[in-house]
């Protein structure tokens, strides 16, 4: 192993990552040679140990909670689309010993959608839930399909109301609390919110589904998570979680590096089998 090519992810938590997994199948699809590991890092180490894992020959990283900000902070050198999220999740160095940065996530959500799934964002009216990290990576992407308009729902109305400010640029984006839909609409629903870790639901009103709506959950599992489960009660024409999304970011990051794009359908299969197996 001493001759390949050495990636990693840093996290903390970490030991849940299914990036090993991922790049390893990518890897093989692709006849590249390299090692992947998932890395614990502290939360006051993460700078040093960027520096340290590439001072030490290390060809890229990958970037998970709680460190995509500071990974933005970091890079010298960031792409446009991780320069407006503020976010990376992609880290590499040039022949130079420049440090670049990317957000691959809004690439892998949408490609997800639309490519595998087969939904359409554009002209649809989009609900969000959720302001943090994860909303700030994938809102460009999103906007880019050309949706019909954006909301955002989030406890804290005035993060939701920030997003909608800074990202207004790009098209039509309000924000509000969750009773500000109560009186709407949807035709596909992202759900951004943490609060699905720990299998809550957000308050959300009831009859905000269209008659074909689309319901997507950026978290996955072995088994629906409570936003899934909800959509099913409320009639949503098509529910997913996010694991499709997972392997779509992984291989757009490992374009981003080697320059090849690998199927990701075999992986995504691969990957459910062995959440079942796990479950």
């Amino acid at each position: 192993m001493t001759n390949n090519k050495r990636f990693a992810v840093f996290g903390n938590p970490i030991k849940h990552s299914r990036s090993p997994m991922i790049h390893a199948a990518f890897a093989a699809q692709c006849d590249v040679k390299l090692e992947y590991r998932a890395l614990r890092v502290e939360l006051n180490d993460f700078e040093r140990a960027v520096t340290a894992f590439f001072d030490a020959g290390g060809q890229g990283l990958n970037v998970t909670v709680p460190f995509k900000e500071q990974a933005a902070a970091c890079a010298a050198e960031l792409t446009p689309r991780a320069a407006r999220a503020t976010a990376v999740n992609t880290l590499w160095r040039d022949d130079e010993g420049v440090l670049h940065g990317d957000t691959t996530d809004g690439v892998g959500l949408v490609r997800d959608m639309v490519a595998n799934l087969g939904w359409r964002v554009q002209e649809q009216r989009v609900l969000i839930v959720g302001a943090g990290g994860a909303v700030r990576g994938v809102l460009e992407p999103l906007m880019r399909e050309l949706p019909a308009s954006v909301h955002i729902v989030n406890r804290t109305v005035e993060r939701a109301e920030t997003l909608a400010r800074e990202f207004g640029v790009l098209g039509k984006i309000s924000a509000g609390g969750y009773d500000s839909v109560s009186d709407e609409q949807f035709d596909l629903v992202i759900n951004a919110n943490s609060a699905g870790l720990s299998g809550e639901m957000p308050a959300l009103p009831p009859g905000i589904l269209s008659e074909r709506c689309c319901c997507y959950d950026l978290l996955y599992g072995a088994e629906p998570t409570a936003f899934m489960r909800w959509a099913a009660q409320n009639a949503a024409w098509a529910v997913s979680d996010g694991l499709g999304m997972l392997v779509e970011q992984a291989a757009e990051a490992f374009y981003v590096w080697h320059r090849q794009r690998p199927e990701t359908q075999p992986v995504i299969q691969q990957l459910r089998g062995v959440l079942a197996a796990a479950a």
